[in-house]
């Protein structure tokens, strides 16, 4: 059996992505530190190594004999000493024969003579192109890798040329050894950064991530039935759209447990009333010796179990028509529905002696061949729908009444209308019937047929499930000088492209 990966936390990728990436930086910024600090102490060595020569090139002159001397100052004689891991070397050289110009010419075609210093110091491989300007490079001299300056001058004297080549080195071993002492130094500077970058980088990430810890405490802590909202005021902006989302699943969440418990007292409230009943009849009947009397009472007990049926298949289908998910959105033949609910309902109406009937202005009649009006919906649900309001409209119709069913388009909507002729209702009552267990006034309640007063409620919230609504209007006239009641399902029309 394979295992899930274990999910990896927020704090977890959130210090991989960071602390990866400002070690990085870090290191890029350390290396190049490094680069400048090595240039910035060659050229500080460099610099300190020019200083000689220069001082060389001007100690050269004529004598009265008209041949080149050297004459050193004392202080030149202290810079040019060999100390411990700084090793000088200099050397001044006359060139013979007189080139036409040193610039650029190649060292070792040059022949000279040595006036001062060590001879054998090595020549770079290029003169410098131009008089006086010092030339730098690195060389090996008696196994000791060295650093030198070299600068050509051409010298006049009373018609005599001159030219001489003066070389000033040292070794490198001071230089590697300030390089390496400076760059541990900033070694151990860039790995303090790093450990504090790191440091600074966990504590930023915990306290972020706190707000959530302190969100999932609360939550924890809470009794299983404390519905309260979360306070968006106490967490930062962006947990406020994490923290709706979970205020509006509690808001669901508290809505059908308001609905279960709705359900749950109306379900106890109406059928505790018809239960009793039947209990005493039945304890009635037993104690009945009349055989006629038993059965009567038997009658009134299958009575009350047929009204008991009704109530708890209404419940039931409330409940069902009150969920939040949507219905599904399949084409319905409206029209072709209705006719099925009135050829339903047509054996109770003869029972109630109603006269229920389909009203078709169609040419094509009232079979199968006749023009569909299509929506978009659950055929169950408004299958439902339509046949509560056929119900209600039997149940307090009343006797020897009319019911009329009808189907049509009226700009881009759909209506079936349930129509009879019987007591009415009042304008005034319209609104609240659409109530659970609201039968209306008194006139409909004396004439119902042991409703309920769910009907209305049932169809109502089939149809709005469907994109529909329910309006009541004023009926058709009746012989006592009133009009009955029209209940109209409206529901949008299928248009033209759209599909479930």
């Amino acid at each position: 059996m394979a295992t899930s990966r274990p999910r990896r936390s927020m704090r977890f990728w959130l210090l991989v992505l960071l602390i990866p990436g400002v070690v990085f930086l870090l290191v890029i910024d350390g290396r190049n530190d490094y680069r400048a600090l090595d240039l910035l102490i060659q050229d500080v060595y460099d610099d300190a190594l020019l200083e000689p020569a220069k001082v060389l090139e001007n100690s050269i002159a004529f004598d009265d004999g008209g041949k080149l001397v050297v004459e050193l100052p004392f202080y030149v004689q202290v810079m040019l000493e060999s100390r411990a891991g700084n090793r000088k070397y200099f050397r001044i050289e006359e060139i013979v024969p007189v080139a036409t110009s040193l610039g650029g010419l190649e060292t070792r075609e040059l022949t000279g003579q040595t006036l001062m210093g060590m001879p054998g110091l090595p020549r770079p491989d290029f003169l410098p192109p131009v008089e006086g300007v010092p030339l730098l490079y690195n060389a090996m001299y008696r196994n000791d890798e060295v650093r030198l300056v070299a600068i050509w001058r051409d010298l006049h004297y009373e018609g005599l040329r001159r030219q001489v080549l003066i070389l000033v080195g040292e070794s490198v071993d001071q230089r590697l050894q300030t390089r390496q002492e400076m760059w541990r130094e900033s070694l151990f500077r860039d790995i303090r950064m790093v450990i504090l970058a790191v440091l600074l980088v966990w504590i930023a990430v915990q306290w972020t991530l706190w707000p959530l810890s302190d969100l999932r405490r609360e939550i924890r802590s809470r009794e299983v039935d404390d519905l309260k909202p979360l306070d968006q005021e106490a967490v930062p902006k962006e947990i406020v759209p994490l923290v709706k989302a979970v205020n509006h699943h509690i808001d669901l969440s508290r809505e059908v447990l308001m609905r279960q418990a709705r359900f749950l007292a109306d379900a106890s409230h109406q059928l505790r009333t018809p239960l009793a009943i039947m209990r005493t009849q039945a304890q009635y009947a037993r104690r009945e010796q009349d055989v006629g009397r038993m059965r009567e009472t038997l009658d009134a007990i299958i009575y009350q179990l047929g009204r008991t049926s009704r109530l708890t298949e209404q419940l039931l289908s409330l409940a069902h028509a009150s969920r939040n998910d949507p219905a599904p959105h399949l084409p319905v033949d409206i029209a072709a529905l209705a006719r099925e609910v009135v050829l339903l309902y047509l054996p109770l109406a003869r029972e109630k002696q109603q006269d229920l009937g389909w009203v078709d202005d169609n040419e094509k009649g009232w079979g199968a061949n006749a023009e569909p009006i299509w929506v978009l919906g659950s055929d169950a649900e408004l299958h439902e729908s339509i046949a509560n309001l056929v119900h209600n409209a039997i149940n307090h119709a009343g006797t020897g009444r009319t019911i009329s069913v009808e189907a049509g388009v009226e700009g881009d909507q759909a209506w079936v209308s349930v129509s009879d002729n019987g007591v009415g209702l009042d304008p005034s009552l319209r609104e609240s019937v659409f109530s659970r267990f609201d039968r209306g006034n008194h006139d409909r309640k004396s004439m119902r047929g042991g409703g309920s007063g769910l009907g209305l409620a049932i169809a109502l919230a089939y149809a709005r499930r469907n994109r529909g609504t329910i309006v009541l209007r004023d009926g058709d006239p009746n012989p006592d000088g009133g009009v009955g009641l029209c209940a109209i399902l409206k529901l949008p029309l299928q248009q033209e492209g759209e599909d479930g």
